[in-house]
């Protein structure tokens, strides 16, 4: 079972990564000033990719990425660079098996 990571970072803003579970992060957040916000994204991620509100794309460099959507359209997460589309959509089926039932680490406290 995958998990989301909740974190710090140095400028004081929270973020998660969804992890699968071999660690690969699958998954990384935008910031978020508050923790309780932070939290909330990790609730639109599990109902979205349940809705299948993914986003694909073609980065500049030739690589391909994806974006999960909240239903008003925005942004709440996006994957790491992949080599090819197919990949990519293997990430998308990742993240629709993972985060549904990901358990919760805060790495904050």
């Amino acid at each position: 079972m995958g998990k989301f990571i909740v974190t710090k970072r140095k400028d004081g803003e929270f973020q998660f990564n969804l992890q699968a579970t071999n660690g690969q992060v699958i998954l990384s957040s935008e910031g978020y000033a508050a923790k309780p916000s932070c939290l909330n994204g990790i609730e639109s991620v599990r109902k979205n990719a349940a809705e299948g509100r993914f986003e694909s794309k073609a980065a500049a460099n030739g690589k391909f990425f994806f974006l999960i959507k909240s239903s008003n359209g925005q942004t709440v997460g996006q994957s790491q660079m992949y080599a090819s589309e197919e990949s990519c959509k293997t990430g998308i089926e990742s993240v629709k098996k993972n985060a549904p039932d990901a358990s919760v680490e805060d790495q904050t406290v």
